[in-house]
């Protein structure tokens, strides 16, 4: 694979076509348009884009609830630049933001096989939570 330098930019531009299908790859389900562009823009704090050579491959979605809390959503990463360090300097250039924001809290949840990258690559320590499965 040649290398390309990877940027990485807060509240950074996308197209929803390239955002689909990173979202696609990296969920492991057929590309649908979900209208991400439109939707972090009207409802986050921020995202992190990561883009090598004019593609997107990688993004990470900052919501929040307008105060102190702010949430880790969609970490996504090419599959051919995973374990690379990519997913771990979105989530870092999330910390970043966040807290610049005045956020005081950065929350995730995650399927276990992730608890490795959120734990130690990217600081997040286990705390108690819930969930109330709505579907």
């Amino acid at each position: 694979m040649p290398s390309m330098t990877i940027t990485y930019e807060w509240r950074g531009d996308f197209d929803d076509a390239a955002a689909d299908a990173l979202h696609a790859e990296a969920f492991g389900h057929p590309r649908t348009p979900l209208g991400l562009r439109e939707r972090v823009r009207r409802h986050s704090l921020g995202w992190v884009c990561a883009h090598r050579g004019g593609g997107l491959v990688g993004f990470v979605n900052v919501a929040w609830d307008g105060g102190v809390h702010a949430f880790v959503l969609d970490t996504m990463v090419a599959r051919e630049l995973r374990r690379a360090g990519v997913g771990a300097e979105l989530v870092a250039a999330a910390v970043r933001e966040a807290r610049a924001a005045g956020c005081e809290w950065l929350h995730v949840d995650f399927d276990e096989h992730l608890r490795p990258f959120y734990f130690g690559a990217c600081g997040f320590t286990a705390t108690d939570a819930g969930l109330v499965a709505l579907r």
